[in-house]
């Protein structure tokens, strides 16, 4: 399971008052942009080190969820930029939801499916950005996933 990192981020973020918030959350980026696993607890250390005593909450929740939030460690560079947010899923989902949940009941199973063929036939018509350095992000997934992705 892999926890988002942009809503651990506004989590503990949303302990710590104005004047601070600038300098806790740079060195709060020390530990999602680090190179390996190890490096991001090393990060987290330190940044426990600088914040722990005045914000002790927002410390604990990640080290709480520290072996979900940084499940991304174990993929190339490339792909960690990708995966390390749930925000296009979630978002996708809340697309989704907005086409089925006005009904009370589906009359069958496939009328749901048409409803779910539908929204996501939608939301791709708005799916404009391109990914950057996708090539090499494509590669990646044909040599980690190459049962699971095929062209």
């Amino acid at each position: 399971t892999q926890i988002c990192v942009v809503h651990q981020i506004r989590n503990a973020s949303r302990y710590v008052v104005w004047k601070d918030k600038k300098a806790f959350t740079r060195d709060m980026k020390h530990i999602y942009n680090a190179p390996t696993k190890e490096a991001a607890r090393a990060a987290l250390d330190d940044f426990a080190a600088a914040w722990e005593d005045k914000y002790s909450y927002a410390i604990k929740s990640w080290k709480d969820n520290w072996e979900d939030l940084t499940v991304f460690f174990e993929f190339p560079l490339e792909i960690r930029k990708i995966i390390y947010t749930t925000n296009i899923i979630e978002n996708l989902n809340g697309k989704i939801r907005k086409y089925t949940k006005n009904k009370l009941s589906f009359p069958s199973d496939q009328s749901v499916m048409k409803s779910v063929y539908l929204a996501l036939r939608e939301a791709t018509k708005k799916w404009s950005m391109p990914i950057q350095n996708w090539g090499i992000i494509l590669n990646q997934f044909l040599v980690i996933f190459e049962k699971r992705v095929q062209l």
